[in-house]
């Protein structure tokens, strides 16, 4: 019975985000004075220049943005990729950031990863 359980919850949890646009990983380097460059990997299923992942976002744990990186253009033939954005400032009083990311048809909804900033 256990096992049938764990199947389930990997096939329900791949089906939630089945075509969106999902961070796999991030590294993030920082500064002594907070500024950050952030080394964020997204795969999503792109087919062309109508179906995508246009960007990625660094927010706040109550969801402000504190960054966004626009790419520009699909990676039909580069998955996962990525992609690095530099001089974040981290506000001081942020010890953690979500980053998501964002396709031209579903919108956000893929996986998000937590990161601790040091």
């Amino acid at each position: 019975m256990s096992h049938l359980l764990i199947i389930l919850s990997i096939l329900f949890t791949t089906s939630v985000y089945a075509n969106k646009a999902n961070i796999l990983k991030v590294k993030s380097i920082c500064t002594e004075y907070k500024s950050c460059t952030f080394f964020v990997t997204v795969k999503h299923k792109d087919t062309g220049w109508k179906h995508f992942a246009n960007k990625y976002e660094i927010l706040t744990l109550d969801r402000k943005i504190i960054a966004t990186r626009i790419l520009h253009h699909p990676h039909v033939d580069e998955q996962p990729f990525t992609r690095s954005i530099s001089n974040v400032k981290i506000p001081k009083n942020i010890k953690t950031v979500i980053i998501r990311a964002h396709d031209l048809v579903h919108g956000y909804g893929g996986k998000e990863v937590i990161v601790e900033i040091q």
